[in-house]
């Protein structure tokens, strides 16, 4: 099936299915498609150059297609995921941005729990039992529970 229709569009058909594939990355999420897309175009361009050698045969167009199509892919992925640092580094990671701040128990921890009050929050601290009043400061962060030690 897929020689008769590369046989029937000639070297277009890699230029067609790199531009569906390119469309299709339109209406699908992801970032992917785009790079099989842009492997099937360049095995078109290889195409329209050898089109009428004898050794331009389906078979070494759909392989030159599969491995151009993992190059490129790879490529992309660390052409997109580079990780760049930015000057909010605990944007959505409130209680990670509460390490090394102090604040003064609201309740006593009894059993390794307790609660403190920082800024407009109450939050759940986990430490050495302590009584009410004493100051702790935050030394790390489990998602919503921090953990409190001793000033």
């Amino acid at each position: 099936m897929l020689a008769k229709i590369v046989g029937e569009l000639g070297p277009w058909s890699w230029w067609v299915a790199g531009l569906v594939l390119l469309a299709a990355e339109m209406i699908v999420p992801g970032f992917f498609l785009v790079w099989i897309g842009l492997a099937a175009l360049a095995v078109g361009v290889l195409s329209l150059l050898f089109w009428d050698a004898a050794f331009w045969i389906w078979e070494i167009q759909a392989i030159l297609f599969a491995v151009s199509a993992v190059v490129s892919t790879l490529i992309g992925r660390r052409l997109t995921l580079r990780n760049d640092t930015t000057d909010e580094p605990f944007l959505n990671q409130r209680g990670a941005s509460l390490v090394g701040r102090t604040a003064t128990l609201r309740e006593p921890i009894r059993e390794g729990r307790g609660r403190i009050r920082l800024d407009d929050t109450m939050w759940q601290v986990m430490g050495p039992d302590l009584p009410a009043g004493t100051q702790v400061k935050v030394v790390s962060s489990n998602g919503r529970d921090l953990t409190v030690e001793p000033t």
